[in-house]
């Protein structure tokens, strides 16, 4: 049978990012259908106290997932992935801060034409990007980050891994996940996090 996925993610966060390359090894051996969605960790913090440092990254944040939501919008949601895996490769395991470039050329690699890279820098689809955050953030709570993801329905946040596991490690991990995700009454199972993003 066809598992039904959403996954939100922010382009900056990388546990997302670990858990989206996850989700993509498991998508090739099983049969899943997944939708790709944008949240914001901006949208997801900008009543709460947080660092000075912290709160300094979110200008850039949001002119990703502006570009994402502007993207789907403009182009459709064919290119969602594709744009997520360009922005992805750079922030993260190319560690890459040129966040002009690193636009421009993401779009030109998920196949657009390089005048998309506007999109970044536009609060023209600011309702629908808060639509989709609060469409995965609803069915979760408050007190969580990204990404999220939904399994036939079930929503939660996570997995935080690292790194990304492969092959039977990583259908192992996703036939858990199913496993609790089927059980109406499982709300959480968590532990402090004792490593950094390993790409």
């Amino acid at each position: 049978m066809t598992t039904r996925v959403e996954f939100w993610f922010d382009p900056s966060c990388p546990w997302a990012w670990m858990a989206s390359r996850w989700v993509d090894t498991v998508a090739a051996q099983r049969d899943l259908d997944v939708s790709w969605k944008i949240m914001s960790l901006a949208i997801l913090n900008e009543d709460k106290e947080v660092s000075p440092e912290y709160r300094a990254f979110f200008p850039r944040a949001m002119r990703l997932t502006r570009l994402v939501a502007g993207v789907k919008e403009e182009y459709g949601s064919a290119y969602v992935k594709p744009l997520y895996d360009a922005l992805g490769t750079r922030i993260h395991p190319q560690s890459r801060k040129d966040w002009n470039a690193i636009i421009v050329e993401s779009v030109v690699e998920a196949g657009l034409q390089e005048e998309a890279a506007r999109l970044a820098d536009t609060e023209d689809y600011d309702f629908q990007l808060r639509e989709s955050h609060f469409d995965g953030i609803n069915r979760v709570g408050e007190d969580v980050g990204t990404p999220v993801i939904s399994v036939n329905g079930t929503a939660f946040f996570g997995p935080v891994i690292s790194p990304a596991p492969t092959g039977e490690e990583a259908l192992k991990l996703w036939d858990g996940v199913v496993a609790v995700a089927d059980y109406e009454g499982f709300f959480e199972i968590k532990r402090t996090r004792t490593a950094d993003p390993i790409f």
